[in-house]
Parts: C-alpha cells; sequence; structure tokens
C-alpha cells in the first residue's frame, strides 16, 4: 500500500500585504493634512446647510422663533446693566456705558455659544459620524459658523442700540470685519479642541458652563479693564493677563471699531497683534489637534 506525502501548509500571507497590494486602505483612516483640508473644502456646502438648518430648527418650537435670536442677547445684557451698572455701580467712569456693555454681550456670546456647542459636535450627533465617512471637523466648523450667522442676525439690533445713544456708521465700523473674523477663526480653534477632549470625556461638557462664566467675569464684558488697571494694588501679572486675554482682545476691537469714545482713545496696535496671535495658535493649533484624532471619532 503506498502512501502519499502530504505537503505542510504554505504560511498564511501577511494580511497587510495582501490588503496593499490589491489597494484595500483601512477604513476610517486618519488622511494627511492637505487631503484633510481639501476634504473639508470638498464639503463646504453641506457645512454652511448643516448650520442653516440648525439655526432654521433652534427656535423652531418657540412662538417667536428667530426674534429669541435678538433678545436672548438682549436680555443678558439688560440684567447685567441692573446688576453691574445700576446695583454695583461699574458704569461710573465709563463713558457710553449701555453701547459697552450691549458690544460686550454681543461678542462675548458669540464665543461663549460657539465653544458649548462645539464641545458637544461630535457625541451629539454620533450616529451620524458612525454612519457616514466625511472630515469630522466639518462638525465643529458649522456650529461655530451657527453661531456666527446668529450673531450676524443679532447685529441689526446692536446698530439700532447704538444709534439710539449717538453712535453712528463711520468708516471705523469697517474694522469690524476683521476683528469678527479673527474671533470667528479663534473659536473655531477652541471649539475643535474642546470637541475631541469632550468626545472622550463627556463629563467635561458639564464643567463649561462654569469655566465659561468664570472667563467671562475676568473679560471685561460688564466692567471696564481699563478702569481696573488705573489701580496700582493690581500686580503686573494681573495686569498683563488681563490684556492678553483673548476674549477682552477681540471685545476691545468691537468697542474701538464701533463707540466714538473708544475710537478716540486711540487703541493701542499690540491689541490686533495679540487677537492676530490667539487666532493663529488656536486656530490652527485646534485643527491639528482634531485632526491628529481624526480617527477615533466613529469610535466614542
Amino acid at each position: 500500500m503506498s502512501t502519499r506525502t502530504i505537503a505542510p501548509p504554505a504560511p498564511p500571507e501577511d494580511l497587510g500585504e495582501l490588503a496593499a497590494r490589491h489597494g484595500l486602505t483601512v477604513s476610517g483612516a486618519r488622511p494627511t493634512l492637505p487631503a484633510y483640508i481639501h476634504g473639508l473644502w470638498s464639503r463646504r456646502h453641506f457645512i454652511v446647510a448643516f448650520a442653516t438648518a440648525r439655526l432654521t430648527a433652534q427656535y423652531s418650537r418657540a412662538k417667536l422663533g428667530q426674534v429669541w435670536q435678538i433678545m436672548t442677547p438682549l436680555l443678558n445684557a439688560a440684567v447685567y446693566y441692573f446688576i453691574f451698572g445700576v446695583l454695583l455701580g461699574t458704569r461710573g467712569g465709563v463713558p457710553d456705558f449701555v453701547p459697552f456693555l450691549v458690544t460686550g454681550v454681543f461678542i462675548w456670546t458669540f464665543t461663549s455659544n460657539s465653544i458649548m456647542s462645539g464641545s458637544g459636535a461630535v457625541r451629539s450627533n454620533i450616529g451620524l459620524v458612525q454612519a457616514l465617512h466625511f472630515p469630522r471637523a466639518s462638525l465643529p466648523i458649522a456650529y461655530v459658523l451657527l453661531q456666527l450667522q446668529q450673531l450676524l442676525f443679532s447685529m441689526g439690533a446692536l446698530v439700532v442700540i447704538l444709534m439710539c445713544f449717538g453712535e453712528f456708521p463711520k468708516l471705523t465700523w469697517l474694522l469690524a470685519v476683521p476683528a469678527l473674523l479673527l474671533q470667528a477663526v479663534f473659536n473655531t480653534g477652541v471649539s475643535m479642541i474642546m470637541a475631541r477632549l469632550c468626545s472622550r470625556t463627556p463629563d467635561l461638557a458639564q464643567l463649561m458652563p462654569f469655566l465659561l462664566r468664570t472667563w467671562m467675569y475676568v473679560s471685561g464684558v460688564m466692567w471696564s479693564i481699563n478702569q481696573v488697571l488705573k489701580h496700582d494694588q493690581v500686580p503686573h501679572a494681573v495686569m498683563v493677563a488681563l490684556e492678553c486675554n483673548p476674549a477682552a482682545v477681540y471685545i476691545d476691537l468691537m468697542r474701538y471699531a464701533l463707540i466714538e469714545s473708544y475710537t478716540a482713545a486711540q487703541l493701542p496696535p499690540h491689541v490686533w497683534a495679540i487677537a492676530l496671535g490667539w487666532s493663529l495658535i488656536l486656530g490652527v493649533g485646534g485643527f491639528i489637534y482634531f485632526w491628529k484624532a481624526e480617527e477615533e471619532y466613529g469610535r466614542v
């Protein structure tokens, strides 16, 4: 009886090499940074449509609808005026206190709402993230764009208030455009940082209202930082921190552009440099930080 020798099985081929030979790639793998930016640009229409749809739906169940886009910051300004301007007397020594306060509230609201909504951009859209393949940065960018649209819609009320208090359009109002663009880039970068952090640690989102409220109180929204800096009791480190606070810087730029008494004071040129620096550092840095975790967001 003859016996037949059975050859040992061939060693299994490396699956990675096999996939590479047939042009297969990892699903959801992080693309290169240029490819990622190109993918975002190709989906710009989706980002705009997503932001617009969210804005429309935001107050769809309220009877006053989109009127709340204007009423919310105005009511906040009224509350702050009563507490800080009347009860605490912070309006003393501050020229044009009402335009000063309303401008600060509107600009601060843009930053705080951008960060709050952006921090939950990934987790609140996890079904979309897991179902479709697209640059995840589209979500925090869309949320900041939503808040920018809401701010621009509310700027009409701000212009009316300024004109009621003797502030009429002038050439310096054009400076509001670059100021808002720098602030929007800054807000987007911070929103992306918080979106990545909160996607892995949801408890951070619960701390954000407290952190933002503290940040608001030190940003000169309801009181004048310049009045505080006149006192010799303020340590130099505190003075530098207050002057370089990004939220305060963007608020100062808008006040300088829109309010005559601040325009006459000649805002120091370094304020624009600080605003540009914050925009580049947080905007670019936040984008890269978010992009580095692109593969992780669908696994939340």
